[in-house]
């Protein structure tokens, strides 16, 4: 049986409630405590308030929340948490009270839990030494609301252990968020640079550049947000944001002072900004150019001293703030010279704030900044080779999968390797290629550069499938079109519940172009590889271990045992005959060569009961009608071949399928249903 995770939080305001509420929705076992029965039902008013907005958004139905709320049991009873795996402090930024907090906890505790804080403001180290377990202490900073946003900061400080902070992480994957793991330091990695850039806007208000609407409109067309920066301080609370700006001015510095405007409209004024005037759009430049110095320095500089990554630094923007670009993105765009040069204004306009040498190395250099997606850990004999880019869904684009055979070539190369697992961060296995990247492609008319894409991944994928080391797939979240192609490619696939398979090419205009087309036909026939490409119906986990397309199917905490388990069985003809669960039959009749010729002539389809007939007709009439046709001729095509020979047949088509009118329709249409014409 799973392990079941007992999570404590310790306060009910608007964090609290909401870090319970996001760890219930995703199936933990959650103990919300606050000091009077009236903060913890205020608490769970929050929770049930924002549920029931689910509700009217169709995200939840009712019995899915009554499930939720079933999850979380509320008490003033601070013991209630005493054999939790897990508690997070979630009370009021006062240190005094949560190093109270903190003792408390570690008297009552079982040794083995770990204690967490979602403080912004303060040491972790500080907080750790309130206890007698200073090694399963580490910060788990939340951003607003909990519920909703994807990013935690884990923060552990000097004496967190390694296997705490491995706890935390995998409990944060649980509970789906994106973690990023960042220096005990102040403002850690997001408000270290965020907070400067609204500091910055005020800066600018208080010398008259502009007035609040249009700095408001400015920051919001050059970060690609959706509330300007006095609108988000009004959201998240101006308070804050002078108590943030004070803290990482002791701790940092002049620079991140807050200026008397902030200080007045909080302590004197103590109300929200004044929102309302007209937007003055020649001002927009001068205003992005103060902002973008200001985010590009502070980001440099705690790169530099060590707090985050560069990828950290910008998945913290995007994901946690919602930034179109991170601020190392941000650079590339413009240009390293430029962003120097905005820089360099910074300093002239606070000598105090020194440029970053990790800048000026970049500047010399004159090259844009390097992004790694990709990791490789070898454990025990295992390497662990992860796409570690959340923030897209782990999507696949020439730097990702340039950066994946590099790391699948220094594993094959390991002697001490006996195989190697492939897996996505965050909640993700591989969400498929970059869209853009076809998009591009298309508009610029070259599609030379997608074939070649498309060669070099059949390339990679066919070393995955016959690699002397054993290869396997961990699909613990989500798996499209590419990503579930990279799954089907390696020789074992371990799955966990939350994993799933997906086909959706036909419905964007293009065909399955990394051997999915090939590899379903090896596993499940012609039939019903037609089926899942024609439909882009899901598998799950465990429909794909019925099909014999999976190897295991575990919970999570089971994983590192059933790869072991896997490795020691040995290799296996992933292909090999099977049977196939007699609920497919008929669908097998409505994808016979005949049918689905019919299909494509717009006929009825025969030998099928009649609502199987009119929900496939209705499916398929949404598809693009190319695309259908391809994929049927390559399944006929390829399934008489070797696989080798199979790839050749499907690159031919390539720039058939990208040529249509179909594809550019399809690929342009996220979210919404394109309408295809069968050119």
């Amino acid at each position: 049986m799973p392990k079941t995770y007992k999570i404590g939080i310790i306060g009910a305001g608007t964090m609290g409630s909401g870090i319970a509420q996001k760890m219930a929705q995703e199936g933990l076992m959650v103990t919300m405590v606050d000091v009077k029965d009236e903060f913890v039902e205020r608490g769970f008013s929050r929770i049930r308030e924002l549920l029931q907005e689910a509700i009217e958004r169709g995200i939840f139905n009712e019995d899915q929340v009554k499930e939720i709320m079933s999850r979380i049991r509320g008490t003033t009873d601070i013991k209630e948490v005493a054999d939790a795996d897990l508690v997070i402090e979630a009370v009021f930024e006062d240190e005094k009270l949560k190093c109270e907090v903190f003792k408390k906890l570690d008297e009552i505790c079982k040794p083995e839990t770990i204690l967490a804080t979602n403080t912004s403001s303060f040491y972790v180290k500080n907080l750790a030494k309130c206890t007698n377990r200073p090694d399963r202490v580490l910060g788990m900073h939340y951003f607003y609301h909990p519920a909703k946003n994807r990013l935690l900061e884990i923060v552990p400080h000097e004496g967190t252990s390694k296997e705490t902070v491995e706890k935390a992480l995998f409990i944060a994957k649980l509970h789906g968020k994106t973690t990023i793991v960042v220096k005990d330091s102040p403002g850690f990695c997001v408000n270290r640079f965020f907070i400067p850039w609204y500091v910055e806007a005020i800066r600018m208000l208080e010398e008259g550049v502009a007035n609040i609407p249009t700095i408001d409109a400015a920051s919001k067309k050059a970060f690609g947000i959706t509330l300007g920066v006095f609108e988000l301080m009004n959201v998240s609370g101006v308070p804050i944001g002078l108590h943030a700006a004070r803290t990482l001015s002791r701790e940092k510095g002049p620079f991140y002072a807050p200026p008397e405007t902030l200080r007045r409209q909080v302590e004197d004024l103590k109300q929200d900004w004044d929102l309302s005037g007209e937007v003055d759009e020649s001002k927009f430049d001068i205003i992005t150019e103060r902002l973008y110095g200001t985010v590009m320095g502070v980001a440099a500089q705690l790169v530099e001293e060590g707090v985050a990554s560069i990828e950290d630094t910008d998945r913290g923007a995007k994901v946690g703030l919602r930034w179109r670009y991170g601020p190392f993105e941000l650079m590339n765009r413009v240009g390293i010279d430029k962003a120097y040069e905005l820089v360099k204004k910074v300093k002239e306009r606070h000598p105090y704030f020194e440029i970053p040498e990790l800048l000026k190395k970049q500047y010399e250099k004159g090259v844009p900044f390097e992004f790694k997606f990709v990791e490789l850990e070898v454990k025990d004999g295992i390497a662990w080779i992860t796409i570690n880019r959340p923030e897209a869904m782990n999507a696949l684009n020439p730097t990702v999968m340039d950066q994946l055979e590099k790391k699948f070539d220094e594993a094959e190369r390991n002697e001490n390797v006996k195989a190697v697992v492939f897996r996505g961060s965050g909640k993700a296995f591989i969400a498929g290629a970059d869209i853009k990247f076809f998009v591009d492609n298309i508009k610029n008319n070259r599609l030379d550069k997608t074939y070649d894409f498309t060669k070099k991944g059949h390339e990679l994928l066919l070393r995955l499938e016959n690699s002397p080391k054993m290869t396997i797939a961990l699909l613990d979240g989500l798996s499209l079109g590419g990503g579930s192609e990279v799954a089907l490619a390696c020789q074992a696939i371990i799955a966990t519940p939350q994993g799933s398979f997906g086909f959706p090419e036909t419905g964007i205009g293009i065909f399955p172009g990394l051997g999915g087309l090939i590899r379903l036909e090896r596993h499940l026939g012609p039939e019903l590889a037609k089926y899942f490409i024609f439909t882009g119906k899901t598998i799950s986990a465990k429909e794909a271990l019925e099909l014999g397309i999976v190897t295991k199917l575990v919970e999570p905490d089971e994983i590192e045992k059933a790869v072991n388990e896997v490795v020691e069985a040995g290799k296996f003809d992933k292909y090999r005959p099977r049977p196939i669960p007699e609920k497919y039959n008929e669908i097998k009749i409505a994808f016979s060569k005949e049918n689905v010729e019919r299909m494509l002539k717009g006929e009825p389809i025969k030998g099928v009961s009649p609502e199987l007939a009119r929900e496939i007709a209705d499916i398929v009439s949404k598809k693009a009608p190319i695309a259908l046709r391809m994929t049927h001729e390559l399944i006929e095509a390829q399934s008489k071949v070797s696989i080798k020979e199979a790839i050749e047949i499907e690159l031919s088509k390539l720039y058939d399928i990208f040529s249509t009118q179909d594809a550019l329709a399809g690929l342009q249409s996220p979210g919404r249903p394109p309408k295809f014409i069968g050119a």
